[in-house]
């Protein structure tokens, strides 16, 4: 595709540390974690749950983003914190469109930068840069203070 485009290519849909090293190696620009939000394989793991390793298999080479189940100011803040460089919101969107159009989409924003920016005041964070894995703890990391198998 990169021989019929000047535009930045991003390849959507990985979900493993393998894939994002291979979509570096083949020259992407960026990385979408994504799935079908478990409508049409329910064994996928959550974009939340393979975004870490995602990150990790893209060393740092290109940007990371999260596509899926970002509903909250706190999924966004939870994303950053694990490495990504940014979010894509998708059924918040079409919900607040249906409801009340293009007002909808702008309540609906703003409400998501409204939590997200309380989130970072409750965690302490003046900027972006400010959030870390620190931040989080997530449901398949061992309690802090105890070793992850006993």
């Amino acid at each position: 595709l990169q021989t019929i485009t000047s535009m930045p290519i991003l390849v959507k849909g990985v979900l493993t540390a393998d894939d994002a090293r291979i979509a570096v190696q083949s020259g992407a620009a960026g990385i979408i974690v994504s799935n079908h939000g478990a409508r049409q394989l329910d064994y996928v793991p959550s974009t939340i749950m393979a975004l870490e390793e995602v990150v990790k298999g893209a060393a740092g080479r290109v940007p990371v983003f999260l596509d899926g189940g970002v509903r909250r100011g706190t999924d966004v803040f939870k994303a950053l914190a694990l490495g990504a460089a940014g979010i894509f919101v998708g059924r918040p969107v079409v919900f607040s469109l249906a409801v009340d159009g293009e007002a909808g989409i702008r309540k609906m924003l703003q409400m998501l930068r409204d939590e997200f920016e309380l989130t970072m005041a409750l965690s302490g964070c003046r900027s972006l840069s400010e959030i870390t894995r620190n931040h989080i703890q997530t449901e398949w990391d061992a309690p802090r203070g105890l070793p992850a198998r006993l």
